[in-house]
C-alpha cells in the first residue's frame, strides 16, 4: 500500500524528463545511508552477460558441455526448519534414504555426469563456460548466427571459491591488478593449471533454456540495463 501513490505518480514521467524525475524522487522519497559493519565506504556491481559461441551437438569445436539441471538434484531451505538457518540452502542427492553431496566441478568434468543425457548444449571454449557458471546466465550464439539465451537452474551445492583470491594468494595476479580480464589472461596462458586452478571452484551450475529479452534478477524479473544493480542483502533488502 505504501507504493500506491509513488508508483501511480511515477506513470506519466518521461524518462528524458530528468528535473522532473529529480524533483518526484526528492518529494516522494528519503534518503538514508548504508553502511557495511559501520563502513559508509562500498561497492555498487552491475550484472555482466557473457556471450558465448556454442551449438546443440557436439563435434571437434564444441567439446565442452552446458548441463541442465539432473532430476536427482535436492535443494533444501533450511530456514523451514530453523529460524536462524533462514536464507541458507543446502542441495545434494539422495542415495537410498540419504542426502549426499553432490559431485564436485572436478569429477563433474572427469565424467560423473556423462551418459545422463543432462548436456543442453555445447560451447568452443571451457573458460568461457566456467565464466558462465560465476554470472549465472549467458548468451550462446550458434553457428547460423542466432542466439540462445540461457540461464540459472540450480547449483551442485557446494562452497564457491573465488579463484580470483586463489590466484592472488599464490602470488600469481598482484592484488591491484586482478579483474576478469586479469584472471582470463592467467587462464589462457596457463592452460594445465589453469584447469585444476578452476575446480578449485567446487561449486557447479546448472542451466536452462530462458525465454524473454534479458536475464532474470533474483526478483524473478528482468534486469534493466544501466539501472539494475547486484546487492548485498545482509544490508540491502531486495525491492529497496
Amino acid at each position: 500500500a505504501d507504493w500506491k501513490l509513488p508508483c501511480s505518480a511515477a506513470q506519466g514521467i518521461g524518462a528524458d524528463a530528468h528535473a522532473v524525475v529529480r524533483h518526484f524522487f526528492e518529494s516522494w522519497f528519503t534518503p538514508y545511508l548504508v553502511l557495511g559493519y559501520g563502513n559508509p565506504e562500498g561497492l555498487f556491481t552491475g550484472y555482466y552477460e557473457p556471450e558465448l559461441r556454442g551449438a546443440w551437438r557436439p563435434d571437434t569445436t564444441y567439446r565442452y558441455p552446458i548441463f541442465g539441471r539432473p532430476k536427482d538434484l535436492v535443494s533444501i531451505n533450511l530456514g523451514a526448519f530453523r529460524d536462524e538457518w533462514k536464507g541458507r540452502n543446502l542441495a545434494g542427492r539422495l542415495l537410498g534414504n540419504k542426502l549426499t553431496p553432490y559431485p564436485t566441478r572436478a569429477e563433474i568434468d572427469a565424467g560423473a555426469l556423462r551418459g545422463k543425457q543432462l548436456e543442453l548444449m555445447w560451447v568452443d571454449i571451457a573458460i568461457d563456460a566456467f565464466f558462465l557458471h560465476i554470472q549465472g546466465s549467458g548468451r550462446v550464439v550458434l553457428p547460423d548466427g542466432s542466439m540462445v539465451r540461457i540461464g540459472y537452474a540450480g547449483r551442485n551445492g557446494l562452497p564457491y571459491t573465488p579463484i580470483g583470491r586463489e590466484l592472488v594468494a599464490e602470488g600469481a595476479i598482484p592484488t591491484d591488478k586482478i579483474s576478469l580480464q586479469s584472471i582470463r589472461a592467467w587462464l589462457d596462458a596457463n592452460p594445465l593449471a589453469g584447469t585444476s586452478m578452476m575446480e578449485r571452484n567446487k561449486s557447479f551450475i546448472f542451466f536452462r533454456v530462458a525465454k524473454g529479452d534479458g536475464p532474470v534478477g533474483a526478483q524473478g524479473v528482468l534486469l534493466t540495463p544501466g539501472r539494475s544493480l547486484a546487492v548485498d542483502r545482509t544490508f540491502v533488502p531486495l525491492g529497496t
